[in-house]
């Protein structure tokens, strides 16, 4: 087999080592890309491809990181990862690890841990990597990698949701909030809501966003009632779609172009955390993206002229 095609075996397994590490569809393809260069450069064959491109990807991908955190800390407003419509890697005897560390509330988890402690916990935990192949990919030795990984099982334990495990369950109810949402029935969503229900958005200072989340299912249910009805008197569309492994949607302006992803977090069978991922420069692998701005000028005329009386 040549280099191109042994690559191109192994691409969606580094596309999804990279993204669990980074939490960025973008940055993640570039750490693939310089991964390929590297491999492509080299002047001897490696005894193990996959172990090879595995660190590789991962060396890389925890450089990137290292430098996107201090950018992070400067962000404006809450930041989510970039939504993820589908984890191009698939491992059916890891099937359940896969699904659930990609979940945004997964990732932000992730988001706790060290470059190095993430890097450990994604390779061992998440892709079943032996502590021999992690530790060549981190640089650090077996023990090392142990301690890492328990110090990073012990952050995410701490904090990890208990996701509802019927996905079937979980369908049916986002279906139900989306046709509440579509008819701003206002009862129906708050129906659906944990009663410590949070919404959440995700601007970077780039488009319209929520000054700071909106907490209880009451206020959350308000909210997103008295918001769809005009947004969909403009062309705003909502196309259902798998986010993050959770149910979601995708929202589109009247050309169809993407405004904003939605993604929900189901907890014994109430919706716990609403996210909303807003800001255009995260949205740019979904499709082609709106003008937010503009689409939220004519929500705004919308509700004027709604509200006029007669």
């Amino acid at each position: 087999m040549c280099k191109v095609e042994e690559f191109e075996e192994l691409r969606p397994l580094l596309f999804s080592i990279a993204y669990r590490i980074l939490g960025s569809v973008a940055e993640a393809e570039d750490a693939v890309q310089e991964t390929w260069l590297r491999f492509d450069g080299s002047a001897t064959r490696p005894a193990s491809t996959k172990a090879f491109l595995s660190a590789t990807v991962t060396r890389i991908a925890i450089d990137v990181l290292r430098s996107a955190r201090a950018r992070r800390e400067e962000y404006v407003g809450p930041w989510f990862p970039e939504p993820l419509l589908s984890d191009p890697y698939e491992d059916p005897a890891r099937s359940v690890e896969l699904a659930d560390s990609v979940s945004m509330a997964a990732l932000l988890l992730l988001e706790r841990l060290s470059p190095l402690e993430r890097a450990v916990f994604v390779l061992r935990e998440v892709f079943g990597f032996g502590f021999g192949e992690v530790a060549a990919a981190v640089g650090r030795s077996e023990a090392a990698c142990r301690q890492l990984l328990v110090r990073a099982r012990r952050h995410m334990e701490a904090g990890r949701p208990r996701f509802a495990a019927d996905r079937q369950e979980r369908q049916e109810l986002a279906s139900r909030f989306f046709e509440a949402l579509k008819d701003g029935d206002v009862g129906g969503l708050q129906h659906l809501l944990a009663a410590d229900a949070q919404l959440v958005g995700d601007g970077g200072g780039k488009a319209p966003q929520l000054a700071r989340a909106v907490a209880g299912a009451e206020n959350v249910a308000r909210l997103l009632g008295s918001v769809f009805p005009p947004m969909a008197r403009v062309g705003v569309t909502i196309e259902p779609q798998e986010v993050n492994g959770q149910p979601g949607a995708i929202f589109r302006d009247r050309d169809g172009k993407v405004l904003n992803t939605l993604v929900l977090d189901v907890l014994d069978g109430q919706i716990q955390t609403i996210r909303s991922v807003i800001n255009p420069d995260k949205l740019g692998h979904v499709g082609p993206v709106a003008d937010a701005w503009a689409v939220d000028r004519e929500v705004r005329q919308a509700r004027r002229q709604s509200n006029r009386p007669g």
